[in-house]
């Protein structure tokens, strides 16, 4: 099987189960709490802070996280971009 076959047979069998899923909320409950206490960890390893503190600094860790993400995926599409601009015709 091929990496693309790998591929498309993930992604129809990640369809079906979500297809399946009556609450797709709560499916994801547990991965959310743990991507959150992660966070949570990160800005206050000690656990000296507030809940309210704590969960305001997770919340923008979350985004910072995703963000550099987000920044890190834009540049490699405009990295593509460069090198197919550049990159010789093939005959």
């Amino acid at each position: 099987m091929t990496p693309g076959e790998r591929k498309l047979r993930a992604r129809l069998g990640a369809h079906a189960s979500w297809a399946k899923t009556a609450d797709p909320s709560s499916r994801t409950a547990k991965a959310r709490a743990a991507a959150m206490a992660r966070f949570e960890g990160e800005v206050d390893p000690d656990g000296v802070l507030t809940p309210e503190e704590r969960l305001r600094r997770a919340e923008h860790a979350r985004k910072a996280y995703f963000s550099r993400l987000a920044l890190l995926a834009a540049q490699k599409r405009r990295l593509e971009r460069e090198m197919k601009k550049t990159a010789p015709i093939a005959a």
